[in-house]
């Protein structure tokens, strides 16, 4: 399918969620569909009038909350991210999502303590939440928590096997803990699966062998 076919696709849906939207403007459905496909268009001020319309027919949906946060991290605007997220965290069932994407900013930012934080508190929340292990993983990399990192880092790869960062993370983890053919093997496996790893860590770890 050609990106005009596509394009034209989109177009004709987010038409007819337009005429959806008139037709029941106090449906938070509609006007949540309307958001996600212009999201998906690329017209994301578009997407976020829509959510922030979700919210004033419903102020407790931790789902537009999680929405719109992403779209503002998507955007650079870490600080409405953030708020957004926080606020899911009141409304949310499982605030697992939410404090995994509060980790994704503070790891944005440089924070890794804060980040090691929200992603711990995402596992509690999520166990199996694959996401929030493997940028655990990173995050204790990056804090030199070498040892939580290979723990964390195993945890990704048992979750989903099949997530080509999950054995980056996990190669990456292996090396700061001198297991430098275990780390070769991961790096194989995520090669394997469609990851783009780092070229220099490649070499250097070559180099280990």
């Amino acid at each position: 399918m050609s990106d005009r076919t596509v394009s034209t696709d989109l177009n004709k849906v987010i038409a007819e969620l337009e005429e959806k939207v008139k037709e029941l403007p106090g449906n938070f459905v509609a006007h949540h569909h309307l958001g996600m496909v212009y999201h998906k268009a690329g017209r994301h001020n578009d997407a976020i009038r829509e959510l922030k319309k979700c919210l004033e027919i419903d102020d407790a949906s931790a789902e537009a909350y999680i929405n719109l946060g992403a779209l503002y991290f998507e955007l650079g605007k870490l600080d409405e991210a953030l708020e957004a997220n926080k606020k899911a965290l009141i409304h949310a069932v499982n605030p697992a999502q939410a404090h995994c994407n509060i980790g994704l900013i503070h790891q944005q930012r440089g924070e890794n303590d804060k980040a090691i934080d929200s992603y711990t508190k995402a596992t509690i929340n999520d166990p199996k939440l694959a996401f929030a292990w493997i940028n655990l993983a990173a995050a204790q990399i990056g804090a030199g928590a070498f040892a939580d990192a290979l723990i964390a880092a195993r945890k990704g790869v048992e979750h989903d096997p099949k997530y080509p960062m999950a054995h980056n993370n996990l190669a990456v983890a292996q090396f700061y803990n001198d297991d430098y053919q275990a780390a070769a093997e991961s790096i194989k496996k995520a090669e394997a699966l469609g990851y783009p790893v780092e070229p220099m860590f490649k070499k250097i770890l070559a180099e280990k062998v």
